[in-house]
């Protein structure tokens, strides 16, 4: 999909994925009876979270999305089937991930990043220098719940509410259950968040999102199994099938400004009530071939809402809500919409 065409998926589906990680879920708990282990503080298992390095490794993750919506045009994530995990446990990593017939490998190699898209049979090279860990390859960080769970509770640590609850089996493995419940001023959907954390390597095995009302979580992301040691060095290297078209990406810190001053993404707020904003490109809804499915699901998912800040079509979900206006603008996060329109507002 053209990237500027996959911006409108994004913009309408992203509540599904939350802003700043806040819909980077997980997985249900591991059946057996909970393992005993010592007693550690909520604080201090924070700590070890944001702190540990992962070792090198090799597991199996299993998404489950209980959103109720369909597949998305340009949002994988909404339909992944599964997807394999590998570190060297020296910063080379190498992410597989699984949908349908098609597959999406993210490897990184020293400084090179390549991403490769079996369906449509292309590469992109780029200098991992280039770019901030959470933005060089951010569909691999979504499969990967360890990177996912580091990046929330890095996000959400000052403005929840900490604690451990108990111990869980996951993928074989005995962990700490970490909680983080929102403070009472938080304007949110969500009920908590927990992330099963392995009591030896402190690696986060699971991450699960709750919301409001329910038992069960919305989204789910974790190792279904894991194995610790050594990875074959060849899995860290990556060569383009022969045939497919393969770009380079460059640095371009000028136009990164440029775009930013045109609208780039940028959240409004922090913590549990953070927005994020930005603006669809006008040719996206100018409306085109290549827009007939996006544009059909916008109208399946969507109610027609207006306000101060405009009009547009309103997308909810159990985690989030998501607003693209008529004139090009969209605020999503997992916040009731009254948050959403306010964000717009201040734009």
């Amino acid at each position: 999909m053209n990237p500027k065409r996959k911006a409108l998926a994004v913009a309408v589906a992203g509540t599904a994925l939350g802003a700043a990680g806040l819909g980077l879920l997980a997985v249900p708990a591991g059946a057996g009876e909970a393992p005993e282990l010592p007693p550690v503080g909520a604080q201090a298992l924070v700590q070890s979270v944001l702190e540990a390095d992962p070792p090198a490794l090799a597991g199996t993750v299993a998404f489950d999305n209980q959103l109720g919506l369909p597949s998305m045009p340009g949002v994988p994530m909404l339909d992944m089937d599964s997807a394999r995990v590998y570190y060297d446990g020296e910063g080379d990593s190498r992410i597989a991930v699984q949908d349908g017939n098609s597959e999406q490998t993210i490897v990184r190699d020293g400084n090179t990043v390549w991403m490769y898209d079996s369906a449509t049979d292309t590469a992109t090279k780029t200098d991992a220098r280039s770019h901030h860990p959470r933005e060089e390859n951010p569909q691999g960080r979504m499969s990967d719940p360890a990177a996912a769970a580091a990046d929330l509770v890095s996000d959400l640590r000052a403005s929840s509410t900490v604690s451990v609850d108990g111990t869980a089996r996951v993928a074989g493995r005995p962990a700490y259950e970490l909680v983080l419940t929102p403070k009472p001023e938080e304007r949110t959907l969500l009920r908590e968040v927990r992330v099963a954390v392995d009591s030896e390597s402190r690696l986060p095995l699971r991450l699960s999102v709750l919301t409001n009302g329910t038992t069960e979580p919305a989204l789910q992301l974790g190792f279904t199994d894991i194995d610790f040691g050594a990875q074959p060095a060849e899995l860290f290297e990556f060569t383009p099938p022969r045939g497919a078209t393969v770009t380079e990406a460059e640095p371009d810190v000028e136009g990164a400004r440029d775009a930013a001053r045109a609208g780039e993404p940028r959240l409004v707020g922090e913590g549990w009530d953070a927005v994020l904003v930005g603006r669809v490109p006008a040719d996206v809804l100018s409306g085109g071939e290549e827009d007939g499915n996006v544009r059909g699901m916008l109208d399946r998912l969507s109610t027609r809402v207006s306000g101060d800040w405009g009009s547009g079509q309103l997308v909810s979900t159990s985690i989030g809500t998501a607003i693209l206006t008529d004139d090009g603008r969209f605020a999503l996060g997992a916040v009731p919409q009254q948050v959403l329109t306010k964000a717009l507002a201040t734009r």
